[in-house]
């Protein structure tokens, strides 16, 4: 499963692993959002509503590019920095051609659909 990403002129895709909460948002496509900065290492969008969360647990290989869902907050996360496990953090996916879109700073509108 395969994603399109939109905003600001930023035009990229994501892979999606095969897990329940990847294959629930893989469902809700086309998604319209906003997209926005947090803290100094992820952009966030909230989704209109949560995903399940059946079969998550903790990973590990945290890696720059990943693409997770905050169960707590019910918000996708973007990394474009290191970070580090938390609690309630499933890792959906990742980017398939690196973090330079997410550097663009600032609150935009933000186009999820499925690619081929």
């Amino acid at each position: 499963m395969r994603l399109r990403l939109t905003f600001a002129d930023q035009d990229f895709t994501a892979t999606l692993e095969d897990n329940p909460s990847a294959r629930d948002l893989f469902s809700m496509l086309p998604l319209d959002l906003m997209i926005d900065d947090y803290a100094t290492n992820e952009k966030i969008a909230y989704l209109p509503r949560k995903l399940t969360e059946q079969g998550s647990d903790r990973f590990g290989n945290e890696a720059v590019g990943d693409l997770c869902y905050y169960a707590p907050w019910g918000n996708l996360a973007m990394f474009h920095g290191p970070y580090r496990w938390s609690r309630g953090l499933i890792r959906l996916g990742w980017l398939d051609n690196g973090t330079k879109p997410l550097l663009v700073r600032g609150e935009f509108p933000l186009r999820i659909e499925a690619s081929s």
